[in-house]
């Protein structure tokens, strides 16, 4: 088996970026009086996942980006709260809130798998 050589090869980072756009998609159907409040909070949440995944890779030192995966976990974390206070508050529909936590869910599982293997 080859070695990843750039962390765009990465299925994390793939899924973290596909997160993101559908953040943004879903985001921007919000009230616009949000966007400086959970709009904008929201996506520095999800650009932060495949960021810091993608910070960690670069670094090459497998405490380093170990560090870094977790940041990115806890960035899944809060996503997925906001997510909540966003539906709580009428944002969006149980549907779309269903369906990116269950995203979220499936980006923590992988993010802890990598944290374990290294």
């Amino acid at each position: 088996m080859e070695a990843i050589k750039d962390f765009k090869d990465l299925r994390i980072w793939q899924k973290g970026i596909e997160i993101v756009n559908k953040v943004y998609r879903i985001t921007q159907s919000f009230p616009k009086e949000e966007l400086y409040g959970i709009v904008s909070q929201m996506r520095r949440s999800a650009v932060s996942i495949p960021s810091n995944i993608a910070e960690g890779f670069i670094r090459r030192s497998n405490r380093e980006y170990k560090q870094f995966l977790y940041i990115a976990l806890g960035s899944c974390a809060e996503l997925e709260t906001q997510f909540i206070i966003a539906k709580d508050n009428s944002f969006l529909n149980d549907k779309d809130k269903d369906e990116i936590i269950q995203e979220l869910n499936y980006e923590s599982r992988m993010l802890m798998t990598m944290i374990k293997k290294l």
